[in-house]
């Protein structure tokens, strides 16, 4: 009967050509432990996971809620001229509603870290911004996500 110490000793890349099933059947479920059991669990997810997956999230770079009206404005300036594509958030167009300093800086940042960010771009704007894993997109206003 395989432990389950003897599982773990088998190498990741070779697991891929167990299926689920074939790897259940080579325990006596009724003789392991519960922790062993649970502990089986999470290795074939993680070996699922891992086989699935880049390792990459999805980050926005949205207004900080507690930067300053004035701050928010100089930082949307800043980043208007610097990179960000901000005819969205003219008048008329698809994000100027809400029209709040907080949501158009937020779609201004966003805009500048998503082009700026593979050449040196940071979301920092002197302290006015933070990143979410939060799409902060709403209605016809859809905020850029470039990987």
């Amino acid at each position: 009967m395989l432990v389950l110490s003897q599982l773990l000793s088998v190498q990741l890349q070779d697991l891929h050509f167990l299926s689920v099933p074939d790897l259940v059947k080579s325990f006596d479920c009724s003789s392991m432990s519960i922790i062993s059991a649970k502990a089986l669990l999470v290795l074939i997810l993680f070996v699922s996971i891992s086989q699935n997956s880049d390792g990459q999230f999805e980050d926005y770079c949205i207004a900080d809620e507690q930067a300053t009206e004035d701050t928010l404005s100089g930082a949307m300036n800043w980043a208007c001229g610097n990179g960000a594509d901000c005819s969205a958030i003219q008048e008329n167009q698809k994000c100027y509603f809400p029209n709040t300093t907080k949501d158009h800086a937020s779609y201004a940042f966003n805009s500048y870290y998503q082009n700026m960010k593979h050449n040196g771009g940071s979301c920092y704007f002197t302290a006015a911004a933070i990143l979410t894993g939060a799409d902060p997109s709403h209605d016809s206003c859809k905020f850029d996500y470039l990987p």
